[in-house]
């Protein structure tokens, strides 16, 4: 299944099995074209219940689904891709385990570390945080134009993450990214189909 990035959604941390179900398949419907489980707070159990899940999901509608951290996970459901950030499991050895056919992404927010990402074999970046985001307290906003660096420096797929909403999408809409990376701004929306279809709008 090959990845399109123009739209791709993070799931909320612990939300309900089935109201997750509901939420993500409205904003397919709308416009998300790949979908990233992220659930650092759940049990083993519980992420793979969900995992399992939202992959029958997605099948129906040949949406690839991310799995955020848990390598585990994403070889127990067959995933199409898994997600590391800078702290966890080193890149090489990610792709020591997974199959050839797995995306792998990583985040990144400086040119060195996007560099290296690319040279040790990354799939595409998340580039951010873009702007200041409740999703991810921690999340450091970038350094105005570190955007543009990485962009002149690499040459796969970047998705910028962190805090984007409708308001603000045009400050990164003409750059030369493969997508946007939206959190709340489907997830907690009152209808997430409209509201996917409304950031898919504004970005293409």
């Amino acid at each position: 299944m090959k990845a399109n990035y123009i739209l791709y959604l993070v799931t909320e941390e612990s939300v309900p099995v089935e109201e997750l179900l509901f939420k993500v398949e409205e904003g397919v419907k709308g416009g998300v074209t790949i979908v990233q489980l992220r659930e650092k707070l759940s049990s083993g159990n519980l992420f793979y219940e969900k995992a399992k899940r939202l992959k029958e999901l997605l099948a129906q509608y040949q949406v690839p689904l991310i799995i955020n951290d848990r390598i585990d996970v994403a070889l127990a459901i067959d995933a199409e891709g898994v997600h590391i950030g800078q702290n966890d499991i080193p890149l090489t050895a990610v792709k020591e385990i997974v199959p050839d056919s797995m995306i792998v992404g990583i985040s990144v927010s400086t040119v060195a570390e996007a560099i290296e990402a690319e040279k040790n074999g990354a799939d595409y970046l998340g580039v951010g945080s873009m702007f200041p985001t409740q999703s991810k307290s921690d999340a450091e906003v970038l350094p105005s134009g570190m955007l543009d660096s990485i962009l002149k420096t690499v040459s796969i797929p970047i998705v910028a993450i962190g805090g984007i909403q409708l308001n603000n999408i045009a400050e990164i809409r003409d750059k030369n990214i493969a997508g946007i990376a939206v959190v709340s701004g489907i997830m907690k929306a009152e209808d997430p189909f409209l509201a996917a279809k409304a950031f898919r709008n504004s970005f293409r």
